[in-house]
């Protein structure tokens, strides 16, 4: 890390440490997301890290980011997702969107205002996300938009929502990308998701229904819906990789701490080898993993994104993540099962980031398919 990037991390464990850790296992267990938290990120600089000053964002790199979203991560995934998926927000709409879109919606997002989303998964199409069925007819000034969007995080708290709908063909080229803003006619919430883990950030269904969205708030053009949302995933990968990193991070710190203060048969249990092998590989696949995810930024960052990287790096930290909290509940042994301690809630949370932003036998398909382009050449 540079000097920058240690006072990145620096401040947000200071903060972390004094603001959210404390409050982590009650609201874990009353599912209550704390507007006030994010908004206190946002005056602090963490909410619009990539995006230029100009829009009310820090002008950082995803490098930077991701050394941010390790470190929340450590206290709250949900938290870290939240800032995750909301600049991915802001990152669409500064890479498609005209200059009026950026002034009128980036600067309440970077400042933490208000939070931005990406509704793309539907209950047919979510792995095969050229299938969805949303659909936009062209009316006089805008479209209508009719439809549902499944596992939307953040909905329902979010101010400013991505939506791909279809207007045109089936497949690809008959997508187009929408801003939608919270309250707009049309736009309602409805079941909301009562999950394994995740718990503080909301997931909820979007429903549309003869939705106006004026042509003011169609991003690029028509049919370039589907570049935008793969745009984003590529962004996301790294994202959620970091936060992978994060959570195991914490995982093994929890077990190396326990493993050092609980005796059995009159020694600590560290000093037994088969825990200090699994500890070991833990330590090595963390480490690992967060070469990995720097690695993708990195490329990104130099303006070379390398879509097999990206895929690898979100693959290896969060199958990582859910790897290491698992162990580390059974290094805790009986009370790692139990709330008493907080591996139970980060093996949890761990599952879901196998899932988003791409299944990790999505990644698999990408990574095949980018080897055999190489091999073909």
């Amino acid at each position: 890390m540079n000097e920058m990037q240690q006072e990145i991390v620096a401040g947000l464990n200071r903060y972390r440490m004094d603001k959210i850790e404390p409050l982590m296992e009650h609201d874990d267990q009353e599912c209550k997301f704390r507007m006030e938290l994010f908004n206190e990120m946002g005056e602090l600089g963490f909410t619009g890290m990539t995006i230029p000053e100009e829009y009310g964002g820090a002008g950082l790199s995803y490098e930077d980011f991701c050394y941010a979203l390790e470190e929340i991560s450590k206290s709250s995934i949900s938290y870290a997702v939240t800032i995750s998926v909301s600049s991915m927000t802001q990152a669409i709409i500064n890479a498609f969107g005209n200059d009026d879109q950026k002034k009128k919606y980036l600067p309440d997002l970077t400042s933490g205002k208000g939070i931005g989303a990406f509704a793309l998964s539907e209950s047919g199409s979510g792995s095969d996300a050229a299938a969805l069925k949303t659909t936009a007819k062209k009316v006089d000034g805008g479209y209508i938009l009719n439809g549902t969007k499944l596992w939307i995080t953040s909905g329902g708290i979010a101010k400013t929502y991505i939506v791909m709908a279809r207007t045109g063909v089936e497949g690809a080229k008959g997508i187009s990308a929408f801003i939608v803003q919270d309250g707009t006619e049309g736009f309602s919430y409805g079941k909301k998701e009562s999950k394994m883990g995740w718990n503080i950030s909301p997931t909820r269904e979007l429903v549309f229904e003869n939705c106006f969205v004026p042509d003011s708030d169609l991003l690029k053009e028509e049919g370039f819906g589907f570049k935008v949302a793969m745009s984003a995933l590529d962004r996301g990968r790294i994202t959620i990789g970091a936060i992978g990193v994060g959570c195991a991070q914490r995982a093994l710190d929890e077990a190396v701490k326990y493993s050092l203060e609980r005796k059995q048969f009159k020694q600590e249990i560290f000093k037994f080898q088969g825990l200090q092998f699994m500890m070991a590989d833990m330590a090595t696949e963390v480490e690992a993993s967060r070469l990995l995810v720097h690695s993708a930024a990195q490329s990104f960052d130099a303006g070379t994104p390398n879509q097999t990287v990206a895929s690898m790096a979100k693959m290896k930290a969060t199958d990582t993540a859910m790897k290491v909290t698992t162990d580390a509940v059974q290094i805790l042994g009986g009370v790692g099962y139990t709330k008493e301690y907080p591996v139970e809630r980060f093996m949890r949370d761990a599952k879901v980031l196998q899932i988003v932003e791409g299944t990790n036998q999505i990644q698999k398909v990408v990574i095949a398919r980018q080897l055999k382009k190489k091999y073909e050449n």
